[in-house]
């Protein structure tokens, strides 16, 4: 009998286990499971019965994005009302705004637990984040009041174990100039850890100021984050966070509706000072198996201090200023567990605001100064549950009831105070046909805080909450074997106590609750691999609202578009990476004609952006090149102020970045 030998008997076997290794085909990419804590405990993306967009803090740096208002491009339904001063970008979702000298917002943003429920100091530059989760719909059973179109939430990276640092310079037109880094350590292995990151940003700006000689609305920011993170043993976990931004610009982006684009002849000098600091400790401790206590503690304030030429001339004949600030110091404890297969969580909720408010104004018969304060609690109860009914089927309750009083005080004259306790109930039912796909329908309560018109005579200083009842459709999942994730939904929301803006005399500007609405729309985004190192990513969304009555005085406003709110927001981005280290990437993004006022009168056309970006990486360092606006698009926004001003859009931004990882 024929013998093989010990050499050619290694050779066989190694021939067949390579030769089938080698017939596989190469495994396809698939896009992975996106964890989320919309319902403020932890789930995946496909398992929440809600619109919920996520971007981790890697995909968002991969395409050049460092900017809440980059977020909100690719997110349908989402924008900011343009305004032209740092800081202050009050939000836009699925058709509900909010009025700035409300001093309160539609959409809240939640940064690692922490609240900012106005448009003054909504902004963050994304530095050290692990991920953006935009909810769209009303939120107040869990976040409460100012979240009656939807939630921000922002979740910055943890410092751990492992040494982690990134840092990032960069250069541009108009003398831009940009240093970034976020770097972290463990200062004692498994138990303190410190997270530093920060920022400075520089640029001139590109308004000509005829009467001076030089630009007049040049930039510069300086940003930080610090974290230390103490981890005693396996069931407790506290964080010790300190976040600062500051804005020291020049002018607004505004000028004179009648001047040449992009000019002014100002003799009045124009800035912004405004800074925002807030500081939070965050404790998590397992008291039991399955069963956890969250504690958020933070003091959150926002200085809005600025002051603006609006007569755009060498005499000082029109100019306004403001020196506000908030302070808001909220505490919220959460227990969370499971009970059988329902998940579910209880928590309370307490605030006080201490605002500081002082407005000036300049016109040629004098110049008025007004100061006054705004203080207010909060206090509420809620609870969150996720419960399955049977095979594939589950609903998600909750509720939350919350009481709001506000007290207002206008210089020299008595304090008024006004009070109200809300209910805020959500349902929704939902039907897993997949693993990884779902569809869903839901009903849910949103209010917006009502108050004080700070600024305006007596007679129209008190504005009641807003209310909203949203009802929502929706779909979303991951097909073509993982490669493509999609989301789908469509609403009707009715709108009672509508917040509006209305004139008495000239010059005199107030909130009331004068109209009602009832928005309708669509939704829709989706991220295909399409392989080979191709991917592309889009959303959209399309919004119908309008007054279903307001009445101004003598003027209806019936059938008018609700002010600021776009009807069709889009964004189509497409991506190449190359296996050699280099790629290339392309975005698009629109948004539909805007008005200012309930008139309609005023506005801002549509507009389209490309934005484009390529890069190389090689060894731990990045070098990547870029496009802003590459057609130089113009979308301004003209007519602001009852029609005298004129918000310029930014022009074309070219840039060279260099990144440099761990």
């Amino acid at each position: 009998m024929p013998t093989i030998s010990p050499r050619a008997a290694g050779l066989l076997a190694l021939i067949s286990a390579v030769l089938p290794a080698a017939a596989q085909p190469p495994q396809e990419p698939e896009l992975p499971v996106v964890t989320v804590t919309a319902n403020k405990q932890p789930q995946a993306l496909e398992r929440v019965p809600a619109s919920v967009s996520a971007f981790s803090g890697d995909e968002l740096e991969a395409a050049g994005i460092d900017s809440l208002e980059g977020v909100a491009r690719m997110t349908p339904g989402f924008t900011f009302q343009a305004s032209g001063q740092s800081g202050l970008q009050p939000p836009v979702m699925r058709g509900l705004t909010a009025n700035t000298m409300g001093f309160s917002s539609s959409v809240a943003l939640v940064v690692d637990g922490v609240p900012t429920l106005r448009g003054q100091g909504f902004d963050d530059n994304l530095l050290g984040i692990e991920r953006v989760e935009v909810l769209r719909g009303p939120q107040s059973t869990l976040y409460g009041r100012n979240a009656e179109a939807g939630v921000v939430s922002i979740v910055t990276r943890k410092p751990g174990n492992d040494p982690y640092a990134v840092v990032s310079a960069e250069v541009g037109n108009r003398n831009k100039r940009v240093l970034r880094f976020d770097a972290s350590h463990a200062l004692v292995q498994d138990t303190l850890y410190l997270g530093v990151a920060g920022e400075f940003f520089g640029q001139d700006g590109f308004i000509d100021n005829a009467f001076k000689g030089h630009k007049e609305d040049d930039r510069e920011r300086r940003n930080g984050r610090l974290a230390l993170r103490w981890t005693p043993d396996q069931r407790t976990d506290a964080t010790l966070r300190y976040a600062q931004q500051e804005y020291r610009d020049q002018g607004s982006l505004w000028g004179a509706a009648t001047a040449p684009r992009g000019t002014v002849r100002s003799g009045t000098d124009s800035w912004n000072g405004s800074t925002a600091r807030t500081v939070s400790l965050d404790v998590s401790h397992e008291l039991v198996s399955g069963l956890r206590l969250r504690s958020v503690t933070a003091n959150n304030e926002f200085t809005d201090r600025i002051k603006q030429d609006i007569d755009f001339m060498p005499a000082d004949l029109q100019h306004v200023s403001r020196d506000h600030h908030f302070r808001t110091l909220s505490q919220e404890l959460r227990l969370e567990g499971q009970w059988g297969q329902a998940q579910w969580l209880a928590g309370f909720y307490a605030d006080r605001d201490d605002h500081d408010l002082r407005f000036g104004q300049k016109i040629p018969l004098g110049t008025t100064t007004t100061s006054a304060t705004q203080k207010g609690n909060s206090t509420a109860l809620f609870t969150h549950w996720s419960i399955p009914l049977a095979d594939r089927w589950s609903t998600t309750v909750g509720g939350r009831i919350e009481q709001d009083e506000v007290r207002f005080t206008l210089a020299g004259g008595g304090e008024q105070s006004r009070g109200w306790t809300h209910f805020s109930p959500k349902l929704a039912l939902q039907y897993q046909w997949r693993q990884d796909a779902q569809v869903y329908a839901s009903v849910a309560d949103g209010f917006r805080a009502g108050g004080f018109n700070a600024f305006a005579p007596e007679a129209y200083r008190r504005y009641q909450p807003e209310r909203v009842r949203s009802f929502e459709l929706g779909a979303k999942g991951r097909l073509l074997e993982r490669r493509l994730r999609y989301g789908a939904a469509v609403y009707l929301m009715d709108v009672q106590d509508m917040q509006v803006q209305q004139i008495g005399l000239p010059g005199q500007m107030f909130l009331t609750n004068a109209a009602s609405a009832r928005p309708v729309g669509v939704e829709a985004e989706l991220r295909y691999l399409l392989g080979s190192g191709w991917q592309i990513q889009a959303a959209l969304g399309l919004n119908h609202t309008r007054f279903r009555e307001f009445q101004d005085g003598a003027n209806n406003y019936k059938d008018k578009h609700n002010p600021l709110a776009p009807d069709a927001t889009g964004h189509l981005g497409l991506r190449y990476d190359a296996a050699q280290g280099w790629y290339a990437q392309a975005h698009l993004n629109g948004a539909s004609k805007v008005y200012l006022d309930a008139a309609n009168n005023y506005g801002r056309a549509g507009y389209g952006v490309v934005n484009l970006m390529a890069g190389y990486t090689f060894g731990h360092t990045e070098l990547s090149a870029y496009v802003h606006n590459a057609g130089n698009k113009t979308y301004d926004t003209i007519g602001c102020l009852n029609g005298i001003a004129t918000i310029y859009s930014p022009p074309r931004e070219l840039g060279v970045r260099l990144t440099w990882r761990m």
